[in-house]
């Protein structure tokens, strides 16, 4: 297990990707953008939409050690965009600041970005869950993970060094 404490995971949630009937772009360019902020991410993981197989996603990548998880996709309103349902059965705490500053960034380049359900939250230390982390849902095109990465880095650490118990800096 990596002990790097800044160690993130990208799930993107997609029928069609899983499937392989379409590529994945966002979850790449979420990889790539965590990379370059500092970040030791693997490639994405790839789940179907569905509550269900996002909840096992994250408890997956919690076990292995994961402060930061960043979805991507299964934010809308369709019938199938489930993934703030299933975050909601993993995280701890919600923190309602990232998910807001997102959806105002994303209403500001695009009416639709108002539409996104997506969820941010800390998952607080628990059995199976080696450390605390931050779980942050994005819509799943790569013009809301380009918008939202930035978004997300801005508190990420300052996020998992709190869940770690550092001081207020």
């Amino acid at each position: 297990m990596n002990a790097n404490p800044y160690r993130a995971v990208v799930v993107t949630v997609s029928d069609r990707s899983s499937a392989g009937l379409r590529e994945d772009r966002s979850g790449p360019a979420a990889v790539e953008g965590l990379r370059a902020g500092g970040f030791d991410c693997a490639d994405p993981v790839v789940v179907p939409d569905g509550a269900d197989s996002v909840e096992s996603a994250l408890r997956a990548a919690l076990a292995e050690g994961a402060r930061l998880i960043v979805t991507t996709g299964g934010t809308g309103v369709g019938p199938r965009d489930v993934t703030p349902e299933g975050t909601a059965r993993v995280v701890t705490r919600e923190i309602p600041g990232i998910a807001e500053e997102l959806r105002r960034i994303g209403a500001s380049e695009k009416p639709g970005g108002m539409l996104s359900r997506g969820l941010a939250g800390a998952v607080d230390a628990a059995p199976g869950v080696t450390a605390g982390a931050l779980v942050v849902n994005l819509p799943g095109s790569t013009a809301a993970v380009g918008s939202g990465i930035p978004v997300i880095l801005s508190v990420a650490r300052h996020v998992i060094d709190q869940l770690g118990g550092g001081d207020h800096t």
